[in-house]
């Protein structure tokens, strides 16, 4: 068995709980919200999570009229304007009268040498 390897900035793995791909680095599934490491060091304190961007709002589909379909798609783009990620996040149809609201965000924390924690074997 190898050692644990460690962990560059944007380093990914996939969530044990929900398999979608996470940064190494998180110890809370941003996509099913369960706890990844309970040994994790406790000599350093948590670092808060900065949100830089947040988009929020709301369709709502007018009174009467034929049912309306929609898809939910999140592109990224690198300063180039390259498209480095697309992901389908969901779809759904609206009648008349019903609302849906949606939210983006984006968070961010700083990067920093993290090791991992005695006893703690990773496969």
């Amino acid at each position: 068995m190898s050692g644990p390897r460690a962990a560059g900035a944007g380093a990914t793995r996939a969530c044990p709980h929900c398999r979608e791909v996470i940064l190494e680095s998180a110890t809370v599934c941003p996509a099913c919200r369960h706890y990844l490491r309970f040994g994790a060091d406790t000599d350093t304190p948590p670092v808060a999570a900065i949100t830089p961007l947040t988009i929020e709002g709301s369709i709502r589909h007018p009174p009467g009229g034929d049912p309306w379909e929609y898809t939910v798609v999140v592109t990224i783009r690198n300063d180039r304007g390259e498209e480095i990620a697309r992901k389908l996040i969901g779809v759904g149809a609206m009648h008349p009268n019903e609302q849906c609201s949606f939210t983006l965000s984006v968070e961010t924390e700083t990067v920093t040498a993290k090791r991992p924690a005695r006893g703690v074997v990773r496969h």
